[in-house]
């Protein structure tokens, strides 16, 4: 009896020192919007989503790994120069085209907590990669991105709480620089 509450007692024991020694962290998972300029002097609207995951290396101090997708269309303008109307320069045709964008982004994120808030802000690099289809026709490219940001984490029950996030991400798809918005909402599981 007395040897198997000893086991029991180690068992114990050994299994509280290995939780303490599991990292703490959180995992996000969301809608995002991204108002992106592809096209230069026009602002394209991508609905999809946007999931992360930090690991805390210090009490104010965590690592994300942050993916996100978002989808659209917008008007491309086609150089088509016999289909001008005499006395206008192309481009003077446009085609829809569905576009696809695809973020992988890492880095620090600072954040810390006050009541049922918390506030963070992070600085991300990584790469980017957009599809563009119309017609039948489809051109990809993949870019360096970075996002500066941060966003409000509210403690809605234990373990539990719902993110706004707002960032700025930059691409450079096809040798030329796009700034964009993207804000992020949902659900945030703590561990």
């Amino acid at each position: 009896m007395c040897k198997a509450a000893a086991v029991c007692l180690v068992l114990l024991l050994s299994a509280s020192f290995a939780l303490a020694q599991l990292p703490s962290g959180n995992v996000f998972v969301g809608y995002s919007h991204m108002s992106t300029n592809l096209i230069p002097g026009q602002s394209t609207g991508l609905n999809g989503w946007n999931g992360s995951v930090e690991g805390k290396v210090l009490p104010l101090l965590g690592l994300v790994a942050d993916f996100s997708g978002g989808y659209g269309s917008q008007n491309v303008p086609v150089v088509a120069p016999l289909a001008c109307p005499v006395g206008v320069l192309p481009p003077c045709l446009q085609v829809r085209a569905d576009v696809n964008e695809y973020n992988y982004l890492f880095g620090p994120r600072l954040s810390f907590s006050v009541g049922k808030f918390r506030p963070f802000v992070h600085a991300l690099i990584g790469a980017g990669h957009i599809h563009e289809s119309a017609a039948g026709v489809g051109t990809s490219d993949t870019s360096f991105a970075d996002a500066l940001g941060g966003g409000l984490d509210y403690h809605l029950i234990p373990l539990i709480s719902w993110r706004f996030q707002l960032d700025a991400l930059q691409t450079r798809f096809f040798n030329s620089s796009q700034n964009n918005v993207r804000f992020s909402t949902g659900i945030v599981v703590h561990f």
